[in-house]
């Protein structure tokens, strides 16, 4: 990684530790992973760092709730190379996420505000082969197509309870009706917004039963606080990661 730039008193790998409830080998994990740049070493092969260090930990652990660990990694380890135009477009990327999740999330009130009650015909009743294959039903590959996931999630999604798809009297096939398209597209919304398929599942039986979608205003307005969260994480980071790169020069 090069030369360390020198800068303030040396401290040692506890003192970086203690000063964010850290322990001394995550503070040699981070600094293995590229986090930080390379300690110096003492005559006797202790780790020594300084105020650069800290300023780096600082800037990573800021960047974390905004970005993920994984990109915020990504994002430090990047300056530390020397490629900091990589780490800016790994900051555009998630901000181009955390945009397109915004959207995600219009969508699902959107198409909420949109629902109409509807009532499940009861089995036997109106179910033969048209209402089975008829207009407006679709099969599993081009749903899952159509959301960009794998047919297994959506086998995964009916074990869980989220939809019901009926058979094709003559092939087998599953059908997707309108009702279970609406209930595989909020679901497929609400797993990007964070929520698991237990969480996901009484909001789906409420859409159907149009018995009042309190829960997922709940739901919704949760999904707005933890976006919003997002958004000023990311200010912090950047707040300090720019204090780091003025730091390196």
């Amino acid at each position: 990684m090069g030369r360390i730039l020198q800068s303030g008193d040396r401290l040692r790998p506890v003192d970086l530790a203690r000063g964010h409830g850290l322990s001394t080998q995550a503070i040699r994990n981070y600094e293995e992973a590229g986090i930080l740049p390379a300690a110096g070493r003492t005559p006797h092969g202790y780790r020594t760092y300084t105020s650069l260090h800290a300023g780096a930990l600082r800037a990573f652990l800021a960047l974390v709730p905004g970005h993920g660990h994984r990109t915020a990694t990504s994002i430090m380890r990047a300056v530390n190379q020397g490629t900091v135009d990589g780490a800016f477009r790994l900051i555009d990327e998630s901000h181009a996420q955390l945009l397109d999740d915004r959207q995600t999330l219009q969508a699902v009130e959107s198409a909420l505000r949109d629902l109409e009650p509807t009532t499940a015909p009861e089995p036997g009743v109106g179910s033969g082969p048209a209402a089975v294959s008829g207009p407006g039903g679709t099969f599993i590959g081009p749903l899952a197509d159509t959301l960009g996931i794998r047919p297994a999630t959506l086998r995964k999604w009916e074990r869980a309870g989220l939809m019901r798809p009926r058979r094709d009297p003559r092939t087998g096939y599953r059908v997707y009706d309108e009702a279970d398209v609406r209930d595989a597209r909020l679901t497929h919304q609400l797993r990007r917004g964070g929520y698991l398929l237990e969480q996901i599942a009484p909001l789906i039986a409420q859409v159907r039963a149009a018995g009042g979608l309190e829960p997922l205003e709940a739901a919704l307005c949760d999904w707005h606080g933890r976006l919003s969260a997002r958004g000023r994480a990311m200010l912090t980071g950047a707040a300090e990661l720019e204090a780091y790169l003025r730091e390196r020069g």
